[in-house]
């Protein structure tokens, strides 16, 4: 199934793209203690541990969204702010997205809750060649609120020098085409930071910023999340 979403590409105007394999990578961090503490936060709320590391789960391309509203099954699902990577199939690109997961079908089967829900992602794209070589230094934070008056909670904050190198996650990725590109039309979450403080929670209210101070851009993008009636 072709998805297309319209994306700002920062610098070289505006582009559609065709999004036809969703790909999340997990379980990616480059330091083996901090995987383990992210593994060990996940099993506190009932997360049964990866089988190996890193795991790329597969999603259906349709649930990758700039839409700044998702809706959801009940409001126990929550957000994750990580790098993705677009590949239209002549270039690839860098952008930031939420692996969003239903936390209570994730002690069920951590796949499944990854394909319950949508992907948001924001509408901005970086050109991977503009970042590629200077990538540890990009920095990515998430913000959660229940109500639209209250202040943000810091939630993550992390730098990609704590996440696998990118290029070594396309390369071991189901959707590698060659050095450093992914076939075309594939959208890759490659993986996110663990929480600050108060565990892995839900939130009604989710902001994530990246950030490239050696080239001085950030990309911003919010979202709110609906939870539909569990009619039984």
């Amino acid at each position: 199934m072709t998805h297309e979403i319209e994306f700002d590409i920062a610098g070289h105007g505006k582009a559609s793209i065709d999004i036809h394999r969703g790909i999340i990578a997990g379980w990616t961090g480059r330091n083996a203690d901090a995987v383990n503490h992210h593994i060990a936060e996940l099993q506190e709320i009932g997360v049964p541990p990866p089988s190996t590391v890193p795991l790329f789960y597969r999603v259906s391309a349709s649930l990758f969204t700039t839409d700044e509203m998702i809706e959801t099954v009940d409001a126990t699902s929550s957000g994750e702010a990580e790098p993705v990577l677009v590949d239209d199939g002549t270039r690839l690109y860098l952008g930031l997205g939420s692996d969003h997961t239903d936390r209570s079908l994730e002690t069920h089967s951590v796949a499944l809750s990854k394909q319950i829900c949508a992907k948001p992602v924001a509408p901005v794209l970086w050109p991977f060649d503009e970042v590629a070589g200077h990538l540890d230094e990009i920095h990515i934070r998430s913000f959660i609120r229940d109500d639209a008056s209250a202040e943000w909670v810091p939630y993550q904050d992390g730098k990609l020098a704590s996440i696998r190198p990118l290029g070594e996650l396309v390369a071991s990725s189901p959707a590698a085409s060659g050095a450093l590109r992914l076939n075309a039309g594939t959208a890759m979450m490659c993986g996110t930071f663990a929480v600050l403080s108060g565990g892995v929670r839900p939130s009604r209210y989710f902001r994530m910023e990246m950030v490239d101070d050696r080239l001085g851009r950030t990309i911003n993008h919010c979202y709110e999340m609906s939870a539909l009636p569990v009619i039984s």
